[in-house]
Parts: C-alpha cells; structure tokens; sequence
C-alpha cells in the first residue's frame, strides 16, 4: 500500500512533466520506466560485485564495462549509484549523452526488458525535473515488491485518467475478479495476445505467489514462474516496455513479452501452447481479409476482430487449457452466421463454462459498449451441460463518467479485507459473483432464473439457437402483477397493446 506522502510526491512529479511540456502520460510513464531499468543494471552489477567480493573471483557478468563509452565518460558513471549523486546540470548531460546511448546498444541481461530498451529516447524537458525524479524513484524500496508494484499500478492509473489512452486498461478489480474465478496454479503457461501493461499477467502472477508460496519454494516451480508462465503480445513498442517493466516491479524475473499483432501473424508456433488465456482484447470493427491469419478463418470465416479474437483463443490454447475473456454484448447475440458459428463451437465442441454479464458502465469514461465474460475450457470433445449466468449490476463504483468508489477500500474488488455486510452487495457484487461461481456445480443448479445468477442447460442453449444474452433466459416478476386479479392483468395489456398500437401508426404516420 502506497502512503498518501509517496502518492503525492508522484503527483508533483507528474504535474512537473506536464508543466515542462510532456502532455501525453504514456511518454511520461515511459521516460519513468527507462530510470527504473537503469536503476534495475546497477542493482544487478552491485549484485555481481558482491558475489565477486565474497567468493574472491572475477565478476561473472559485468553490466557496465571498465574504461570509458565512446564519448569519453567513465562507465563507473553511467551507474544510477553514482549519477544520482551529481548536480542536476551534470546529472542531465550523463543520462541523456551517455546513459541511454549505453541503454541502446546493450545486449543486456539477456531479458525481454533489454530487448524492449533498444529505442530508448531521452525526453526529460528539464535537469530539475530529472533530479526530481531520480531523487524520488531513489527512496522506494525496490527490495519491497508490494511497494515498488503499487507504485507503478498507480502510475499507470493516471494512463486511465488522462484520455483516450485508458483504452489500454481493465479496470483492476475486475482483472483480479477473472484471475480469482480462473485461479491460476503454478504449472499454468499463461498468455494474453493483446497484453497492454499486462494487467492480467501481474494480477495472476500475484494469484500464484500469494496462493501457491510453498510450490515456488521449489527450484523447477520457481524457473517455470520467471521464466516460462507468462507470455503477452502486442504492437505498440511503448506497451511493451511499460507491460515488462510493470511484470519485473511485480517480481517476474524474465517474461515473455513480445511484438505481435496477434490476428495477422500465423500461430503455429504458439498453437495449443497455453493452458490459460486471460484477456480483453481491442475490438475494433473489421479487418481487411488479406490481414488476417489463414489458421484463425479456418475456424470462423469473418472478418469481424470480436469473432476473430475467440477464435485465436481457441487456436492458443492446448486442449483441456481454460479462458476468462472479456466480449462485447454483440458476441452473446449477434445473428451472423459467424456470431452463430462460433457460439455453437463453444457450447457443442467444447465446455461453455460461465458467462458473467457486466454493467455497461464498467468501462466508462471511455466506453459506454455493454460487455461480458466469458469461461470456456477448450476440449475438441464437447462437455459443456449447463451453463452459469450471473447479471452483475454493480461492481463497488458509480457508473458514470467518475467511477467514484461507493464503499471504503477495504470493501472493494472481488476478495476484500472485510466482509461485507447484506446491504452492501448492492454497492459491489464482485465477492458475490465469486462465491457463486465456484458453487456453479452445485447448488448453483437449482436457482430459479429470477435469481441474481442461475444455469442453462445446454438443451435450452441449443433450442434458443446458442443465443448467449442473459436476458434471453432471465425471468422477471413484477410486483406490481403478481398480485393482480386475472381481470386486472388483462385490462393492462390491453391498455399496452393499444399504446403500442397508437405508437406504430404515429411512426407510419412518420414514414410516409
């Protein structure tokens, strides 16, 4: 947990870039993540000398090369341990001449972040801006991961509150809700194919080390967490540096964080790999036929990227490896035949688990599109029985533009420090949802569908035509009929039947 002191020194720091000219967050963020890297090589060189010192041999690695770079400057200098001692003047001559030169031609560590570091820019406006934050990313704890981690999720929540770039974030708790209900264990090989700042691959990183502590004790569980659990895709350079630097702050040590646009490049070397997919991909309309990968329109012909995403989920994942996806409300309903098709795939070729209704405001500012979640588990064999359904219409904060917290922090998300109370489910169904799903085999099976949450059984599917909206099958009961006389119900229909008829010949009217 971040102190109100550290929150408000960031502030600071981030009204100093845009005060010095640098209004785009993600180029703010970016010049932040390029300081941590370099503070990430000296504590791994001072790492080295240590046990260089301590086994009285020569360095196996060395990060910063004795002698001097190309322009004369001593490499002792280009260390974050030494040139955060300099004056600001000399300290913005060091970094900007000679460090991220040094960044750019670094064959590094080996790791995804050295690769992502190869077109550093240095863009700081100002040497007093830099000396700030240099001297404010020098007092984190960088040996405290809960710290260093919540430092840079709150950076990256001013992503989502600066504009059109919150496209590039879920909101967190319902990331951690869909990690909590897909619970992730220490053998999973995890992947988002359109991965941002990796939200999702933090969120189930942190699931594992906190749920599964004892099996990382063991050196193969520890190897397969660092360096072959997690795997995200993007095409946005700056995403990737930011999603690796948000991994390496969470504690994953070498991730797999590549460019890829995901519905263009041919997969086979990534098919049936994965056992996990977590992800909310960009939906973004049509694409253009001659782009899209040959193996994702053998398994749906369209050209729509809602459908296409699916259908890469299904080419990524191995059989028997399960999916926690977010779609807009048009993939539950839409009557293409390609919206059928692939409706049709999940519940007869596969296991249609779970389809979680979210509040349309759930994305806002940036998004009022209703969406959902689907939980499917790729079997090549069918199995789906029934389906659970589950109409959220809260999840702990307003649905408007602000996004205000409605109940206290220890309240919130999916698993909260306190319980909360009956009245309070109102405000945040997020623990609801949870404990509902896992009891989707049980008692689960007999919740009438004007409950909260119910199951379809897959005959019920099939004969709606594999429609997948909840409202398809929820069932209302209005107070205000129930307790009519026979009478009194018909006098209401007929008094609506005559405003819709009134209605209809007003739109004729209209028409002609």
């Amino acid at each position: 947990m971040l102190t109100g002191e550290l929150r408000s020194q960031i502030d600071r720091i981030w009204d100093s870039f845009w005060t010095g000219g640098i209004s785009n967050p993600l180029e703010v963020i970016e010049q932040i993540t390029y300081l941590l890297f370099i503070r990430r090589l000296d504590d791994l060189h001072t790492l080295e000398e240590r046990k260089s010192a301590r086994l009285k041999r020569p360095m196996a690695r060395r990060i910063f090369p004795e002698g001097e770079d190309p322009r004369g400057r001593p490499y002792e200098d280009l260390r974050w341990s030494r040139f955060r001692h300099f004056a600001a003047a000399e300290m913005f001559v060091v970094v900007g001449e000679h460090v991220f030169p040094f960044l750019r031609t670094l064959g590094g560590d080996g790791s995804t972040y050295s690769h992502h570091m190869r077109d550093a820019r240095f863009t700081m406006p100002t040497p007093a801006l830099l000396a700030r934050v240099v001297d404010m990313l020098d007092q984190v704890p960088m040996e405290d991961a809960d710290t260093k981690g919540d430092l840079y999720e709150y950076m990256l929540g001013k992503i989502a509150t600066a504009g059109q770039n919150g496209q590039f974030r879920t909101p967190r708790h319902i990331i951690r809700l869909m990690v909590e209900m897909t619970a992730p264990g220490p053998k999973d090989v995890i992947v988002d194919p359109a991965s941002g700042t990796c939200g999702f691959l933090v969120a189930a990183g942190d699931y594992v080390q906190h749920h599964h502590a004892e099996a990382l004790l063991d050196d193969t569980a520890r190897q397969h967490f660092h360096h072959g659990m997690f795997h995200g895709f993007d095409f946005d350079a700056t995403m990737l540096r930011i999603g690796s630097m948000n991994m390496l702050l969470h504690g994953v040590e070498n991730p797999d964080v590549r460019y890829r646009d995901s519905l263009a490049q041919d997969h086979a070397e990534d098919a049936e790999r994965y056992s996990l997919v977590l992800a909310n991909p960009p939906f973004a309309g049509s694409l253009d036929a001659e782009t899209v990968a040959k193996d994702l329109t053998a398994i749906v012909k369209t050209k729509k990227t809602e459908l296409l995403f699916l259908a890469l989920f299904l080419r990524l994942l191995k059989p028997g490896g399960r999916a926690a996806v977010v779609v807009p409300d048009g993939v539950l309903f839409g009557s293409s035949k390609a919206h059928k098709e692939l409706r049709r795939m999940l519940v007869e070729d596969h296991r249609l688990e779970g389809v979680l209704s979210l509040p349309s405001g759930v994305f806002r500012p940036y998004a009022g599109v209703s969406c959902a979640i689907l939980f499917f588990t790729r079997t090549d064999s069918g199995g789906t029985d029934s389906v659970w359904f589950y109409d959220m219409q809260a999840d702990g904060f307003s649905l408007d533009d602000k996004r205000t917290p409605l109940l206290p922090e220890a309240k919130l998300g999916a698993a909260p420090a306190e319980a909360l109370a009956e009245a309070e489910h109102a405000k945040n169904n997020l623990p609801d949802a949870l404990a509902r799903w896992q009891q989707r085999h049980g008692t689960e099976r007999s919740r009438p569908r004007t409950a909260q949450s119910f199951c379809v059984s897959k005959a019920d599917l099939a004969a709606a035509g594999y429609d997948l909206s909840l409202n398809r099958f929820k069932e209302v009961v209005r107070e205000d009929v129930a307790h009519r006389t026979p009478r009194e119900i018909l006098a209401e229909l007929k008094r609506l039947e005559a405003e819709i008829s009134e209605g209809m010949a007003t739109l004729e009217g209209m028409l002609s």
